[in-house]
């Protein structure tokens, strides 16, 4: 027969009520009471049910990551960020809810059925219906990116307009003077996507203030949308000699699609991408990149989500700064 509540009650010389504190914490227990409550509980093997300790400390242990999953994005990077989240919940003791649709109806059910103590949201837009929901919710969230009003919602995300212009200040260094962005598909743009939308303002920022001939071109996921993105910015910028590549699923076919037409890389064009590091790694050669390290912005995520859970910290926002790491892919202009 399991062991209850009442057994370690008994045990330690309590109420049901002191050991319920103990449990949740809710009220402060002297030392030593505490103490023999802890002994009962260790000597019975007393395992309270997740429900009755949910109840008892208004407390799920779970946490709630919506990361809609669409063909416009590359999955595999969507799960390096899904894994940041997890591997972090599971070190403040949360397991996570994967809600992998944007539908403000399921997340609503999720929030007002107490099913977590906090949520995460990925894939945020500029101006975004979901925010306004959140911002109303009881429970604490956390957005991985950046809208134009966050609400009083936490945020985090990779500084994608210095992103930019990191990869454009190293090309215009090289001397590269018509410099070409190859960015999102036009689904994510379209959508207003806040990381694709500071990519580009930062891009065309950084090239007015160096002096280069830059043109942006939105870039689709597959072979035919990489070899078209690539014909359109030589049929725009005959002469460019610098790209820098915002698209992980088009950065294979964009390479392959450059030694095709005859540009060797880095001699006739140097491309920097803007990826995860093993991204990078996996390219026919070293590539120059601009890391996203999603592992990390997860990991951030649920550490701001679990301060705001669990000692009322107020909303922040952070950037991290980006790193570019020089690889094969870029060498100096040739004149």
């Amino acid at each position: 027969m399991a062991t209850t509540i009442d057994d370690v009650a008994r045990a330690a010389g309590v109420s049901t009520s002191t050991v319920s504190y103990v449990l949740s914490g809710k009220r402060p227990i002297s030392a030593p009471t505490r103490q023999r409550v802890e002994r009962a509980i260790l000597d019975l093997d007393y395992r309270p049910h997740a429900g009755a300790r949910a109840l008892a400390s208004s407390r799920t242990n779970v946490l709630g990551l919506m990361a809609p999953l669409r063909i416009d994005v590359d999955v595999s990077v969507i799960m390096q960020f899904v894994t940041g989240v997890v591997t972090t919940a599971r070190t403040f003791d949360h397991d996570v809810l994967l809600l992998t649709s944007d539908e403000i109806a399921g997340m609503e059910r999720v929030a007002s059925g107490s099913m977590v103590d906090s949520l995460v949201m990925m894939d945020i837009e500029a101006d975004d219906p979901r925010v306004p929901v959140l911002a109303r919710l009881r429970q604490p969230a956390v957005l991985i990116g950046l809208p134009r009003d966050p609400e009083g919602l936490s945020c985090v995300d990779l500084d994608f307009r210095a992103a930019a212009q990191l990869a454009v200040r190293h090309l215009a260094a090289l001397g590269h003077r018509q410099i070409a962005l190859l960015g999102s598909p036009r689904a994510v743009l379209d959508r207003h996507t806040s990381y694709a939308e500071r990519m580009i303002h930062g891009f065309e920022q950084a090239a007015r203030v160096a002096g280069v001939d830059g043109v942006v071109e939105p870039c689709e996921p597959s072979m035919a949308g990489a070899v078209a993105a690539v014909d359109a910015v030589l049929a725009r910028l005959p002469g460019v000699t610098g790209l820098v590549v915002h698209n992980e699923t088009a950065l294979p076919w964009v390479l392959s699609s450059l030694r095709d037409r005859g540009r060797r890389v880095p001699e006739d064009v140097s491309v920097v991408g803007v990826c995860p590091a093993d991204v990078a790694g996996d390219q026919p050669l070293e590539l120059t990149h601009v890391d996203i390290p999603a592992h990390a912005i997860g990991r951030v995520a649920v550490e701001m989500a679990m301060a705001r859970v669990e000692r009322a910290e107020p909303a922040e926002t952070r950037l991290l700064a980006p790193v570019l790491v020089e690889g094969a892919s870029t060498a100096g202009a040739a004149h």
